[in-house]
């Protein structure tokens, strides 16, 4: 079992490593936002173990996941119907938590990317 010293000081740096990535809260927490879209953040519900962070990402991915590192990665069924899985942080190693980072940008943005509105450009008034 790996034992880290990883924190949300280490979060927050290797989640500002990316673009578009900035600081913020979620219900008085610390968190991380990607185009002003939820990335990470201390979990606030009380089924969240102490010591963990929220990580928004695919629910495919959250299943593999779990099955690749149950001891790493967890779910609460508060969080079983949203698109994250919890993380607990004394179990993961820098290399990890970067490539869910990425996993989670990749989710947070392309998601973003797919619902903007498609704007119409106006036409000059020849005049």
């Amino acid at each position: 079992m790996i034992r880290s010293k990883i924190d949300f000081d280490t979060v927050r740096r290797i989640a500002l490593a990316l673009p578009g990535v900035e600081e913020s809260t979620a219900y008085g927490n610390p968190a991380l936002k990607a185009q002003e879209t939820l990335l990470a953040c201390v979990p606030t519900h009380r089924s969240a173990e102490p010591g963990s962070l929220m990580v928004k990402v695919d629910f495919g991915d959250r299943a593999q996941l779990l099955d690749e590192a149950p001891d790493v990665y967890y779910v609460t069924e508060h969080y079983a119907g949203y698109p994250s899985v919890l993380v607990r942080l004394s179990r993961v190693d820098a290399d990890m938590l970067r490539d869910l980072l990425k996993m989670a940008h990749k989710f947070v943005t392309r998601k973003r990317a797919a619902r903007a509105p498609v704007r119409k450009r106006r036409k000059a008034k020849r005049g």
